[in-house]
């Protein structure tokens, strides 16, 4: 009887929590405005854009120009309930004039690379992953939250599509 009764505690007290975690996988959901600016690297410029985020059941989706052309980029990845987290930035050389140069980007070429981001609850950073240095460069992110007000896509915002 005392082991039937501790059962019942453990389990009452187990679902009083999970309002509470439904909440926190929730925390960071609504539209978002990614900022990116990376600097220059060797003969490569500087350069910076923005564009449209979305989270959704703490996952995160980015997107800059349309998929498979120049320019294009695609942000993914997990929100953990502490607001870290590991993006993955996939995207397409814009051009060989532009924002990358040497062996490694000629137009059409695909890169990737991994973003470490903290987000709160209506703002967040992250940096890219620069790896050795030799074939990165130095990348931020800022994300700013839209309020229903607010909502609206930011200039040069492009729509995202999944």
């Amino acid at each position: 009887m005392k082991t039937r009764n501790a059962v019942q505690l453990v389990v009452i007290a187990a679902l009083a929590f999970v309002p509470a975690i439904s909440r926190a996988d929730g925390r960071y959901d609504g539209n978002w405005t990614t900022h990116m600016a990376c600097e220059a690297h060797g003969e490569t410029p500087a350069y910076k854009w923005v564009f449209s985020s979305i989270i959704k059941d703490g996952v995160f989706h980015g997107q800059h120009g349309e998929k498979g052309g120049a320019g294009y980029l695609v942000v993914d990845g997990k929100i953990a309930d502490d607001g870290s987290a590991k993006l993955s930035a996939k995207g397409t050389v814009e051009s060989e004039n532009n924002h990358a140069r040497g062996v490694f980007a000629l137009k059409g070429n695909n890169y990737d690379y991994v973003i470490k981001a903290q987000f709160m609850d209506t703002k967040g950073s992250g940096t890219r992953n620069e790896g050795a240095g030799i074939l990165g460069r130095p990348c931020t992110f800022d994300f700013e939250k839209q309020t229903d007000a607010g909502s609206a896509a930011p200039a040069g915002a492009q729509p995202i599509t999944k």
